[in-house]
């Protein structure tokens, strides 16, 4: 599965030309393990909103999804993994 997010990545941070991507929810949950948030964090927090987490290159990210529609991906934010070590202690 790391070859799904890996792509998954690429893919985000590629620009496209006169059709963009949009991720949905519903791509994202067939190709990347992810853990469900029951709350979003703070900062991305919202009405209408969901967070999913997913590890990749020792860095923690969130994409948050909306819940209208397609429920399409409408903020994505990553931390370094470090971040946990003083959790762990």
């Amino acid at each position: 599965m790391r070859v799904c997010a890996t792509a998954l990545f690429a893919l985000l941070a590629t620009p496209l030309a006169a059709d963009p991507f949009v991720m949905t929810y519903e791509a994202f949950e067939q190709a990347v393990p992810h853990i469900d948030l029951l709350a979003c964090p703070v900062d991305l927090d919202g009405p209408g909103r969901f967070c999913r987490l997913t590890t990749h290159n020792d860095a923690l990210n969130v994409f948050v999804f909306s819940e209208d529609g397609d429920q399409p991906l409408v903020a994505l934010k990553s931390w370094p993994a470090d971040l946990l070590a003083g959790l762990m202690d």
